[in-house]
């Protein structure tokens, strides 16, 4: 999936401003969702101050508490000295998205499935949404296309290419017809489950994150003028240098 550059003329900028600073969320989300995380990337997010320095304005007290969560998470891996803990983090990205230890799929389909099998009706739904907007995923046989990082790729891109209230329509319907179907219940069941605090964090917030966009999504269709509410601009944090 792929996006491209957005208009930037005055006359949308606080809406442009908002777009992409969730798309640039969502793409972040994504890439932690889709594989392990490495120490460049760690370095990366503890130098952005991830996660407070992400754009959307998060209010609820669970996603208040996962913020906490990944902060501490980040700093632990940021500081300390010993090097397996990258390894067992490694470890515990295959215990959730490769081997299912915990059977809590970060694919849409076992959720929704009433025999919660992989790349059923759910998953064509999802690859429909897709190809209606002419995109598609490739090597679809390593990864179903219903996988939580695809769809919230396809999010950001639709944020990159809306246009106007319609279009901010469109997105609330997908969320609504998938991910938060079942963000929530991937979400408790890692963290039932889970001994790893960023695992735990990444998931709980992916859930938050989604639920408040859909309510900001749902002013969002309602202002005047498309004028873009104060509670959701982005906000600038300090770096946190590892």
């Amino acid at each position: 999936l792929s996006a491209a550059a957005a208009d930037s003329s005055d006359s949308v900028a606080p809406m442009r401003q908002f777009a992409e600073a969730v798309a640039s969320d969502l793409r972040l989300l994504a890439r932690l969702h889709d594989r392990e995380i490495d120490r460049e990337l760690l370095s990366a997010l503890a130098e952005g101050g991830f996660p407070r320095s992400m754009g959307l304005r998060l209010s609820s007290k669970t996603a208040n508490d996962a913020v906490m969560i990944l902060t501490e998470a980040v700093k632990e891996l940021c500081w300390s000295s010993d090097d397996g803990l990258l390894d067992r983090l490694a470890v515990e990205y295959a215990n959730i998205y490769l081997t299912y230890v915990y059977r809590a799929s970060p694919c849409e389909s076992p959720w929704l499935d009433d025999d919660n099998l992989e790349r059923q009706e759910p998953m064509l739904a999802v690859r429909a949404a897709y190809r209606t907007h002419g995109l598609a995923v490739a090597a679809r046989g390593v990864r179903p296309d219903d996988h939580l990082s695809f769809q919230l790729i396809f999010v950001a891109h639709l944020l990159d290419h809306h246009e106007d209230a319609a279009d901010l329509t469109v997105i609330a319907d997908f969320l609504d017809q998938h991910p938060l179907r079942w963000i929530k219940d991937f979400a408790q069941r890692i963290s039932q489950r889970s001994p790893v605090p960023f695992y735990v964090g990444l998931a709980v917030l992916t859930a938050a994150y989604l639920e408040e966009l859909r309510w900001v999504l749902a002013e969002l269709t309602v202002a005047p003028d498309g004028a873009v509410p104060t509670l959701i601009i982005a906000r600038p944090t300090a770096p946190q240098p590892c």
